[in-house]
């Protein structure tokens, strides 16, 4: 079994980790590669940040996917917003077949949807997939946020993509992941400045984020 690829939050690297450490930890996604955990860890924290860690509750694990259709996700969902655009991308394997669904919706409604798939991928390809599309599947003027449950789509778009355009789509170290994507992505928010691009979190209980969960995982089944 091939080790499972991940993007650091911290430095932005993408790094791997083995199926077996994975299984011992069920529902748990690295945030951070090994150097930055490291480094991390071997500066001494400040009196007051060990006392805001000490308050703070237990972190749960992450809900596992639950591979729902279309029609089981508005049965069983309600909350969250109700208006928006509400993109998603799934990968299995890490490269491996993967898929993107978006889902545009005013006042609960579903004006808009679209999903697709690809034979050989990575999740962060299919996250920034969806984004483009989601911008795609909004008329021009209409002022709208997209929602991505991927910190890395967000971020790029709402921290690194202008430090990067400015130096040339270069980076202080390393290259730039997907970059092709990026590119895209990024002609998009500055050619649509009414679409925000907030986060929002994944298996959450949020009904349209689900949805587009289940757009995105439809190529794994018969049905949308």
């Amino acid at each position: 079994m091939s080790e499972t690829t991940f993007h650091c939050g911290q430095c932005g690297k993408e790094f791997t980790v083995k199926p077996e450490v994975l299984a011992r930890y069920p529902g748990w996604t690295p945030r951070v590669c090994w150097p930055c955990k490291n480094k991390s860890q071997g500066k001494p924290a400040s009196a007051a940040k060990t006392a805001a860690r000490q308050r703070r509750p237990p972190r749960r694990p992450a809900a596992a996917e639950e591979n729902l259709t279309g029609e089981q996700v508005l049965a069983k969902y309600t909350e969250g917003p109700k208006t928006g655009v509400f993109t998603d991308g799934a990968c299995v394997g890490n490269p491996g077949p993967g898929g993107w669904g978006v889902v545009w919706v005013e006042d609960d409604a579903i004006r808009a949807e679209k999903n697709g798939r690809d034979p050989s991928t990575t999740n962060n390809r299919m996250e920034l997939t969806a984004l483009i599309h989601g911008f795609d599947l909004v008329p021009a003027g209409r002022r709208t946020t997209a929602y991505s449950d991927s910190r890395l789509a967000v971020d790029t778009v709402n921290k690194w993509a202008a430090g990067w355009a400015a130096r040339g789509w270069k980076r202080k170290s390393g290259e730039i992941a997907n970059l092709d994507l990026v590119k895209a992505l990024w002609k998009r928010v500055q050619a649509r400045p009414e679409v925000t691009v907030e986060w929002l979190a994944a298996h959450a209980g949020n009904r349209w984020n689900e949805y587009a969960d289940a757009l995105s995982t439809a190529y794994r089944r018969a049905e949308v």
